[in-house]
């Protein structure tokens, strides 16, 4: 297995995390009441989903 020879330095530990990057959630308005929500899940807010009523709000 491999092992480091020596301990890798802050700047160098830094510099690499620097490319860990979290992209923004992806939304899309509500067909009924234009809201925005994840896709393939029921709104929060009309409890719509797929054209029906699926949570009572």
């Amino acid at each position: 297995m491999a092992v480091p020879k020596r301990k890798m330095s802050r700047s160098n530990t830094r510099s690499r995390r620097s490319q860990w990057k979290t992209t923004a959630v992806a939304t899309q308005p509500c067909p009924q009441c234009h809201s925005p929500k994840l896709p393939h899940t029921a709104c929060s807010v009309c409890g719509q989903y797929n054209g029906r009523q699926v949570i009572a709000v």
